[in-house]
């Protein structure tokens, strides 16, 4: 069974996108086409980035790269969340992507963003062309969610009808994708 993670993008304190990755997660889980693994860039606790050489030599030298690249690279497809901060993205993906290359190559990524009126659909804007550079295959299904505070209560996300419609096409698109890029991975 392919594997699936879902990387909560911000490590705000007081954010919300932890309670959307679990929305996210319980999903992917029920679906049962993934394995899912889990992943809040706050608990990985990055630092910036700090490899001595390029990604692309796949020298590291820090456990935490190490680990990373390891965890990456065992992963099939993947599920990005994240708030739009000034038309853009979370910084923490931003350098969680960054320290890495060839792990993201040929896999499978949907995106699931939030925020206010526009719904992280600007960060969604400017997150494609990074994913496009690191050689990932976007879906064509995204899950905005527009003032996502208004969806939270106690901690728990509670989606819209919409949101629950585009999810599993979102998951259905990275199963295929999946099965259409897994050749070209194993031919590496």
């Amino acid at each position: 069974m392919p594997q699936l993670m879902i990387v909560t993008g911000s490590v705000r304190p007081e954010r919300v996108g932890g309670a959307v990755a679990d929305w996210v997660a319980g999903v992917a889980e029920a679906d049962e086409r993934f394995t899912v693994d889990a992943v809040d860039l706050r608990e990985l606790a990055l630092p910036f980035m700090d490899e001595p050489a390029h990604p692309r030599k796949r020298a590291y030298v820090h456990p935490h790269t190490i680990a990373w690249s390891e965890r990456v690279d065992r992963t099939d497809a993947f599920v990005f969340v994240t708030p739009e901060y000034n038309y853009s993205y979370a910084p923490a993906l931003k350098n969680a992507l960054d320290y890495l290359m060839h792990e993201w190559a040929r896999k499978p990524v949907g995106i699931v963003s939030y925020g206010g009126l526009s719904g992280g659909t600007r960060g969604v804007v400017a997150l494609r062309p990074v994913l496009q550079a690191l050689g990932l295959v976007s879906t064509g299904a995204n899950v905005e969610i527009p003032y996502v505070s208004r969806q939270i209560a106690d901690g728990v996300f509670t989606p819209n009808d919409r949101q629950t419609t585009m999810l599993p096409m979102l998951l259905g698109e990275l199963a295929a994708l999946d099965g259409a890029l897994a050749p070209l991975r194993a031919a590496d």
